[in-house]
């Protein structure tokens, strides 16, 4: 049995080492809005806070966390939907069919935490999650939004 730090709150989860985070979240914690895309670390459907880093938690063996380690998920950004991150979303009406959002939604909070106003080359750098709706037009202004700059 080992501890892991989620959301702040430090949970006994007993798998194997080899299980992808992703799934125990889902699984053991029972935090499901961190999606399964694809299995191999490049849609970002799956994207969590390691430590303030956006990460891929498909790809992450258990076994390589701590109870050190600061996992944050999509229901641990805020409490109450108030990151700027969401209310821009909303206020945009950003998803189209909203399955990849939440691991976008992290990945932009976790670009806005390192840079205050990026640019639109910040942003198509940072931002490699994929959508198959493609609204990323609407993802760059969400976070041009919530950097507070005219949307």
């Amino acid at each position: 049995m080992s501890k892991l730090n989620v959301n702040g709150t430090v949970v006994d989860i007993d798998v194997d080492g080899a299980t992808p985070l992703l799934w125990v979240l889902r699984e053991y914690v029972g935090l499901t809005g961190t999606k399964y895309g694809c299995g191999i670390a490049q849609c970002g459907a799956c994207t969590v806070h390691i430590n303030g880093e956006a990460q891929r938690s498909c790809a992450i063996p258990f076994e390589t966390l701590s109870e050190k380690d600061k996992i944050v998920t999509i229901e641990g950004l805020s409490k109450k939907g108030t990151h700027p991150v969401q209310k821009a979303w909303l206020k945009l009406d950003v998803p189209q069919c909203g399955y990849c959002q939440a691991g976008m939604i992290m990945a932009a909070a976790a670009l806005l935490k390192k840079n205050k106003k990026p640019t639109d080359a910040d942003i198509d750098a940072a931002i490699t999650n994929i959508c198959r709706c493609g609204t990323y037009r609407r993802v760059r202004a969400g976070i041009h939004l919530a950097a507070g700059r005219k949307a």
